[in-house]
């Protein structure tokens, strides 16, 4: 039974020419048609850092051994410029609350840097922030492409019950969210202007 691909109105090329006159054999792949993020698409808001921001975070993609509780959250998803275009080896460096509602001020409890991969991905293994006084669920992040200017914003989650009170809340900034077997997954495009 043959499998039938979506056409897509912005396909690109195939990598390289196959060996049969433009069609696959059976060893032979195609490579995928990248993620298309349509011109136009406005950049993702700054938003500021807040009294929490620390520097010198070390690098690491999972949060999970900061924690002893909490429910598990993988954030993800990619940078990319306003015209569509991978931003490969951006920095992202993120903080948070864990389920207490409070920032570690001491140590890098909940903090941490990484560089999204060729293609503009990247993934963070953490747990769901708890709202405190005053601020709706959210995590704080700072973008930077290499040689460019740092973006710092806030990812917000959607449904909840104070994001309309939370003076900081942009709707621009709400993930996608779904939950899964192990906890909550949570999606979002970087959109970076320059």
């Amino acid at each position: 039974m043959d499998e039938k691909r979506p056409e897509s109105v912005l396909s690109s090329p195939p990598a390289a020419a196959t060996s049969s006159g433009g069609r696959t054999t059976a060893d032979e792949k195609l490579t995928p048609t990248p993620e298309c993020i349509c011109r136009g698409t406005p950049p993702t808001p700054e938003q500021n850092e807040g009294p929490y921001y620390k520097p010198y975070t070390p690098k690491k993609t999972s949060f999970r051994g900061d924690v002893e509780n909490g429910t598990p959250l993988v954030l993800h998803g990619r940078v990319v410029t306003v015209d569509g275009f991978p931003v490969g080896g951006a920095l992202l460096d993120f903080w948070q609350v864990g389920e207490e509602g409070v920032y570690d001020e001491t140590g890098f409890r909940l903090r941490g840097h990484q560089f999204a991969d060729a293609d503009g991905r990247w993934r963070l293994d953490t747990v769901v922030p708890a709202e405190y006084p005053g601020r709706t669920r959210h995590v704080h992040v700072k973008v930077q492409p290499p040689d460019g200017e740092v973006l710092t914003t806030m990812l917000y989650f959607p449904g909840e019950r104070r994001n309309h009170l939370d003076k900081h809340f942009r709707p621009e900034c709400l993930m996608d969210v779904h939950k899964t077997a192990e906890g909550w997954s949570a999606a979002f495009t970087f959109v970076l202007d320059g």
